[in-house]
C-alpha cells in the first residue's frame, strides 16, 4: 500500500488547504496532531490547529465503557466499521463515533467550545452567508452569539428554510436575534420526532435567552377517564393541572375534541359517555346504530369498557416496553426511541444491518433524555399523527 503512495511533501499543500479554518478531530488526537506537526516541521512549516479528541470526549459522555480503543468502542456502540486499521476505515468510524458523541452532548459543550476555537466565527458574517452554509434537512439548529453561547434553539424539517424565516422576519424578537447571531450550527436527526425531543430537552438544559417563551408547557388539555355510577368508563377532556395525570395530552381543546370524535367513530363509543353529547337520554349515534346503547344501559358496561381500555392502552404507553423506529440521518440508518416500563429513556441511531431488539444493545446506543410531560406529549402526538409511517417493536 505504501510502495506507490505519495510522499508527505507531495500532499502537504493539499492538507493545508483542506484543513484551513477547521478543527482537527481524531481518536487520540494528540498522537495524530504530533505526527502532522513533526512532518510539517521537517518542511519548515508551522502547522497549528485546534483539536478535539474522541477518546477524551467518549470518557466524558460515555463513562461506563470498559475500553476506549476505537475498535472496542465502535463494537460496543454498534458502529459498523469496514477496513479496520486502515486510514479510510478508521476515519469513517471516527466520524460516526463523533456524530454519536455530538448527539449525546445535550449541553452542547463540544459545539460551544468549537466555535470559540474557530477563528472565522469571530468575524461578523452576513446573514446571507450563514443561510448559504445551512442544509435543507430535518434537525435541530443552534444560534450562537460572538462568545459561542447558544441564544436560540429550534427544530425544523428544513433547517435552511426555517433559519431564513428568522432572518427575514421583522418582528421585534427576530430583529434582536439578527443583531446578536454570529453563526448557526445544526445537528442532523433525520427523524422529526428526534428533532422535537432534542429541541425540548436542550431548551430546558441550555435555557437560551430567546427561547424564554417556550418555558411554559407545550400542552394545555388532557384526556381523563372516570367510572360513573353505572360502571361505565367515561372519557373527559379538561385543562391539564397538577392534581390529575392525563392519559393523553393535547396542544389545545380543538385537537382533543378531534381525537375523541375519531375514536368514537372508529370504536363505536357513546357520544354521551365521551363528553361529546350532553343529554339525559340516548346519544345521536345510538339513533343511527353507531352506538350500542351504553348511554341508556343497553350495552353491558364490561363490553363497552373493554373498547375504551383498548384505546387508552394503545395511546398511553404506561408500563410498556417498546422501541419506536423512524427515519435516520442516512439511507442505511434508522432512529430508535426507547420506552422502558412506560418511561421515555432516550434516542439513538443504528445501522440497518444491526439488531436493535436486544435491550442491552439498545441501552448502549441510546442518548439518555429526561422523561417528563413535555416528552410524553411529543411522543403521543407524533404517534397519533404518524402511526402508519412508524414501526413499533414491543420488547
Amino acid at each position: 500500500m505504501l510502495r506507490n503512495a505519495p510522499k508527505f511533501y507531495e500532499v502537504a499543500k493539499r492538507i493545508v488547504e483542506i484543513t484551513e479554518n477547521t478543527i482537527l478531530v481524531a481518536h487520540n488526537a494528540q498522537f495524530d496532531y504530533r505526527i502532522l506537526r513533526t512532518e510539517f516541521r521537517r518542511l519548515g512549516f508551522d502547522f497549528s490547529k485546534e483539536t478535539l479528541c474522541t477518546v477524551e470526549l467518549s470518557k466524558d459522555l460515555i463513562p461506563t465503557e470498559d475500553s476506549y480503543s476505537l475498535g472496542k468502542l465502535t463494537r460496543s456502540l454498534g458502529i459498523p466499521v469496514s477496513d479496520r486499521h486502515r486510514a479510510a476505515g478508521d476515519a469513517q468510524a471516527t466520524v460516526k463515533l463523533f456524530k454519536m458523541l455530538l448527539a449525546k452532548d445535550l449541553s452542547k459543550n463540544i459545539i460551544k467550545e468549537s466555535i470559540r476555537l474557530e477563528p472565522k466565527h469571530q468575524m461578523e458574517p452576513k446573514l446571507l452567508d450563514i443561510i448559504d452554509a445551512l442544509p435543507s434537512i430535518t434537525g435541530v439548529y443552534y444560534m450562537h452569539n460572538k462568545n459561542g453561547d447558544i441564544i436560540y434553539i429550534g427544530k425544523s424539517k428544513n433547517i435552511r428554510k426555517r433559519v431564513n424565516q428568522h432572518f427575514t422576519s421583522t418582528n421585534p424578537k427576530s430583529k434582536k436575534m439578527q443583531l446578536q447571531v454570529v453563526t448557526v450550527t445544526y445537528e442532523d436527526t433525520g427523524s422529526e420526532l428526534v428533532a422535537l425531543l432534542k429541541e425540548s430537552e436542550e431548551i430546558k438544559q441550555n435555557k437560551p435567552f430567546f427561547n424564554r417563551a417556550l418555558k411554559r408547557h407545550i400542552f394545555s388539555h388532557g384526556l381523563f377517564t372516570f367510572t360513573d355510577d353505572n360502571g361505565y368508563l367515561n372519557l373527559k377532556v379538561s385543562n391539564v393541572n397538577r392534581k390529575g395525570t392525563p392519559i393523553i395530552t393535547f396542544s389545545n381543546m380543538r385537537s382533543a375534541k378531534s381525537f375523541i370524535s375519531k375514536a368514537v367513530d372508529e370504536h363505536n363509543l357513546c357520544q354521551k359517555l365521551s363528553g361529546l353529547h350532553n343529554t339525559s337520554s340516548n346519544c345521536f349515534n345510538y339513533t343511527i346504530k353507531q352506538c350500542f346503547g351504553a348511554c341508556i344501559d343497553e350495552e353491558h358496561f364490561e363490553a363497552y369498557n373493554k373498547r375504551v381500555s383498548n384505546i387508552i392502552e394503545h395511546y398511553a404507553f404506561e408500563n410498556q416496553n417498546m422501541v419506536i423506529l423512524d427515519r435516520g440521518r442516512e439511507v442505511d440508518e434508522r432512529s430508535a426511541i426507547l420506552i422502558e416500563n412506560g418511561v421515555f429513556k432516550g434516542y439513538g441511531f443504528y445501522n440497518l444491518n444491526y439488531q436493535v431488539t436486544n435491550l442491552e444493545v439498545l441501552q448502549s446506543i441510546i442518548t439518555p433524555m429526561q422523561h417528563n410531560r413535555d416528552s410524553q406529549h411529543i411522543i403521543q402526538t407524533y404517534l397519533r399523527r404518524k402511526q402508519h409511517q412508524l414501526k413499533i417493536i414491543s420488547l
